[in-house]
């Protein structure tokens, strides 16, 4: 044997060896396989520069007067006294009202106003029918509706609790003034009028009694 096959056969040994040595180290690897993935920085959570604010206006307040006002203030406070208070419903029961008042008061029944007016307003509307029925007057009257509606203003004592709000109305009803012969001295049953009226409610709130009073008229 040459000394050139000698030399080549050490190399192959060591080359053979070395082989085994790195596969005892590193182990196998069949197929493809995907480099190792890089890490990766972790998300930082997003930066809030808002803080978060629970609830907002309150729209059953909002609808009805400016936000921030006097009014919205008092509106709110009655809330806060009687946590079902609806502003809504309040102006829904003050149409109904407004209608039975004003019929009422036409036909001359005080006993169903009695129990919906204040005193020196019923002392007032009493005079005016005792004055009627002294001149021997009656009126007819038909309500045709509720044109406009509106909150004017509001007010709350925390101290008493007195609530008190301010409703106007442009209203719409037939009238005809007749003499005891049934004789029409004043107006067109097919004519319709509009009357104004500014009304303010009365209640303390927080008493089981849902019923709010007339207070105040205006025209």
């Amino acid at each position: 044997m040459n000394s050139s096959l000698l030399s080549l056969l050490v190399l192959a040994g060591i080359a053979i060896f070395l082989i085994l040595r790195l596969r005892s180290v590193l182990g196998t690897r069949e197929g493809f396989e995907k480099p190792p993935a890089r890490p990766q920085p972790m998300a930082r959570e997003p930066r809030r520069d808002f803080e978060v604010i629970e609830g907002g206006p309150d729209n059953d307040i909002i609808d009805h007067v400016e936000d921030g006002s006097d009014a919205a203030k008092a509106l709110a406070a009655m809330k806060l006294a009687e946590p079902g208070f609806s502003v809504q419903e309040f102006l829904h029961g003050a149409r109904g009202a407004y209608e039975m008042i004003l019929m009422a008061f036409e036909r001359g029944d005080v006993d169903d106003l009695r129990p919906f007016l204040a005193d020196d307003v019923l002392d007032t509307f009493e005079t005016v029918i005792r004055q009627r029925e002294e001149q021997g007057l009656h009126i007819e009257a038909e309500f045709v509706g509720v044109r406009e509606l509106t909150l004017q203003d509001a007010t709350y004592d925390r101290g008493t609790q007195e609530a008190e709000i301010t409703v106007r109305f442009v209203g719409e009803l037939t009238s005809v003034v007749k003499n005891t012969a049934g004789e029409t001295i004043e107006g067109d049953p097919g004519e319709i009028k509009r009357q104004r009226d500014v009304w303010t409610f009365a209640r303390t709130m927080g008493r089981d009694d849902p019923n709010w009073v007339l207070v105040a008229t205006d025209g």
